[in-house]
């Protein structure tokens, strides 16, 4: 690229991925600007952030008896909640953390957010950086792309969701990582089908059948696919709610389109996520129960048509708006990204 560079296509800056942080090297190496692309929320930079005070104070191990204590200066975080507690090589992660959230000589750090969801934890890290933050969230749909997943997606689920009535389905999908036991399985799929609620289930395995009867029973009421094409799905005038694993672009993606979350985390920063979009933004209901038809059927309830969920579909609602107002002229989203462009021309 460089051999072949000319005047009217100088290469202006390289902009990376924060775990690809040996790429400023190269930029160094040939003397080009850099930017940080974060891909994770702000809340949760800030906890890696506090991780080595926390270690010092003595916090880290976590005793069993502190997990659902606050973390101190990371409220409403529990220590159970902090994106630590799945790894069991506490080393090698933390001189991750080091590496990956050090901003080294970049110029700025690009941001998968929006200045009207993250506004105290993204003030925290400008104190911080002392770098120029860009919060030009959403991306999925500030710039557009064609389908980049990983796994084949299902359309035929779309038909399907154009004969359902306005937000009565509720879209369950745990991502593309985390598994169902067979148990767990057979409690999720009666739960659903105990709702009364047309369902639509991405369920990514063969190994493990779905109860007998269960389709019987469910009838035209359930799709069940291996993989759906999320963005498009959780767009549709038909989606009232999803269970997630609350990873950040599904949260991202969900709260674009004013959809309210069951929340079921896993690792990582998806505790973050689940916390803050309970609790903080108070679009999403937390999950930390065994799985079992019962509750499940309760929770599918309360969050598509329930009372006590009115609150949680209002404000999801609410946000969507707050989200679309930034992404308009003169938004928040719309002038980070205005700044953004300025500044890489400045270079």
């Amino acid at each position: 690229m460089m051999e072949k560079e000319d005047q009217h296509s100088k290469i202006a800056c390289i902009i990376y991925d924060e775990y690809m942080y040996f790429s400023e090297e190269v930029a160094n190496h040939l003397g080009f600007p850099s930017i940080i692309l974060s891909t994770s929320s702000a809340a949760n930079m800030l906890t890696y952030q506090a991780i080595p005070r926390l270690l010092k104070d003595g916090y880290i191990p976590i005793p069993d008896a502190m997990m659902l204590e606050l973390v101190p200066g990371l409220e409403p975080l529990r220590f159970k909640d902090l994106p630590i507690t799945n790894f069991r090589d506490l080393d090698d992660l933390l001189q991750l953390i080091v590496k990956a959230h050090d901003s080294r000589s970049s110029s700025a750090i690009i941001w998968n957010t929006m200045d009207c969801l993250e506004q105290s934890s993204l003030a925290h890290l400008r104190q911080e950086y002392q770098l120029p933050l860009f919060p030009i969230g959403p991306l999925h749909r500030t710039i557009p792309a064609p389908s980049i997943s990983l796994l084949k997606e299902d359309q035929n689920c779309i038909s399907w969701l154009d004969k359902q009535s306005h937000n009565s389905v509720i879209y369950v999908s745990v991502g593309s990582i985390a598994f169902l036991d067979s148990k767990e399985l057979a409690e999720m799929a009666w739960g659903l089908a105990n709702s009364e609620h047309p369902f639509l289930w991405v369920v990514r395995t063969d190994s493990i059948s779905l109860p007998e009867s269960f389709q019987e029973t469910v009838g035209e009421r359930g799709c069940i696919t291996k993989w759906a094409p999320q963005k498009q799905v959780l767009a549709h005038s038909a989606v009232g709610g999803f269970w997630s694993h609350c990873g950040w672009n599904s949260t991202i993606e969900s709260i674009t389109e004013g959809v309210p979350m069951i929340c079921q985390p896993y690792f990582g920063d998806q505790r973050v996520n689940s916390r803050y979009l309970s609790q903080v933004w108070g679009v999403g209901l937390e999950w930390e129960n065994d799985m079992n038809r019962g509750p499940i059927e309760e929770a599918i309830r309360m969050l598509m048509v329930g009372k006590e969920g009115e609150v949680i579909r209002q404000r999801a609602k609410d946000l969507k708006v707050k989200i679309e107002l930034s992404m308009k002229q003169a938004g928040s989203s719309y002038n980070s990204l205005n700044e953004l462009v300025d500044q890489i021309l400045s270079f």
